[in-house]
């Protein structure tokens, strides 16, 4: 399928698409706000590329597919939802100054989808590349997994566009991550009168944490963090229910099947508290083996182009877990994910936008395309 054809990219034009896109707030689970992300991304789409997107709608809002037709070769994949409520764009609007563009949702990855577009623009032939924008990454990505997993599958290579690393760098793999919960019931009493009568619900949360945090295997790449506990209800009740929420990063599958055999393995130190665990990692480590060939690719494209392994976790955890060549962090360079101090660097939207048409005829190339 042949579509919109251009020499080259420009910088303003991204810069206008980018705008439009961050003046549609897009936080995560507010249906309404995400039906008219969706619309605005497939508009942007269909205008720089032709074609018709679809709105797949989900139990967390739509995600935006496209397809330039012919056998699928490369999946460009990205999200729309954002981290940040309603308003934050009247206290944060949209800036281009001092070189850089600012606003809710341009780093995390606004800009990324941006720059991937018009990147595929540049392109004579968009056969076999499709475009998937998702409606709930910041969340887990509950509603769009499957389909995340369906089309990657079927197109055989992913390319992210999550926002670069540090320095401008790809990111070729990725600590799996995930969350979990360990709800403690005990029993409340005074804390004067009958203190024993009571089971501490936050005593037993205490050892808890210890239990927890002692699955940790830094050496092996593993962190088990301990982040938030909730526990009572007044300072003279002994607490008859605690709640610690623990983040956890691993970097291979045998350490997510340690960690995860851990918490099953909690059991109460109050005699009387009871125990209940909920969570799992769910997305699975993005090995530096699932980038190998695209970030090859890269650097015949982008010589001197650096290659990080980081800690977060992103959609290309799902589509590397498959065994499909992914290659992330190819989005805006810039900084500041999920804080008010986010930023995209201008310069460098043209060079990224041009690695989009570089890489994608590469992957064709090598596939027989």
């Amino acid at each position: 399928m042949r579509m919109h054809k251009s020499a080259g990219v420009s910088v303003d034009a991204m810069l206008e698409d980018l705008r439009t896109l961050v003046e549609v707030e897009s936080p995560s689970r507010d249906l309404k706000a995400l039906n008219a992300s969706a619309r605005a991304v497939a508009a942007v789409v269909e205008s720089r590329l032709g074609g018709q997107a679809t709105l797949v709608e989900s139990a967390a809002g739509p995600h935006v597919h496209w397809s330039g037709g012919g056998e699928p070769r490369v999946l460009v994949l990205g999200h729309h939802d954002t981290v940040f409520p309603l308003g934050t764009l009247e206290r944060r609007p949209f800036r281009v100054a001092d070189g850089r563009a600012t606003g809710p949702g341009v780093f995390d990855m606004l800009g990324g989808l941006v720059q991937a577009v018009h990147g595929l623009a540049a392109l004579d032939d968009l056969s076999g590349v499709e475009v998937l924008v998702t409606a709930d990454e910041e969340v887990g990505s509950a509603s769009s997994r499957a389909l995340i997993e369906e089309r990657a599958r079927a197109c055989g290579a992913v390319l992210v566009f999550e926002g670069a690393a540090d320095g401008g760098g790809l990111k070729t793999g990725r600590k799996g991550c995930g969350s979990f919960q360990v709800h403690i019931k005990g029993r409340a009493s005074h804390a004067g009168l009958e203190p024993a009568a009571g089971v501490n619900a936050l005593v037993e949360a205490a050892h808890q944490v210890l239990a927890v945090a002692a699955l940790s295997r830094p050496e092996a790449g593993t962190t088990v963090t301990p982040t938030v506990a909730s526990a009572g209800t007044s300072d003279n009740v002994v607490p008859a229910e605690a709640t610690v929420h623990v983040d956890v990063r691993v970097e291979s599958a045998g350490e997510k099947e340690r960690v995860e055999a851990g918490f099953a393995a909690l059991v109460p130190h109050v005699e009387g508290a009871e125990i209940e665990v909920r969570g799992s990692v769910g997305r699975p480590p993005m090995p530096e083996s699932a980038s190998a060939e695209l970030f090859a690719m890269a650097r015949r494209l982008l010589p001197g182009i650096e290659g990080k392994a980081v800690g977060g976790g992103s959609d290309g955890n799902f589509t590397a877990a498959l065994g499909v060549p992914t290659l992330d962090g190819l989005g805006a360079v810039g900084g500041g994910a999920h804080a008010d101090h986010e930023y995209v660097v201008v310069d460098a939207m043209a060079e990224r936008a041009h690695l989009v048409t570089g890489l994608v005829n590469a992957i064709r190339d090598a596939r027989g395309v």
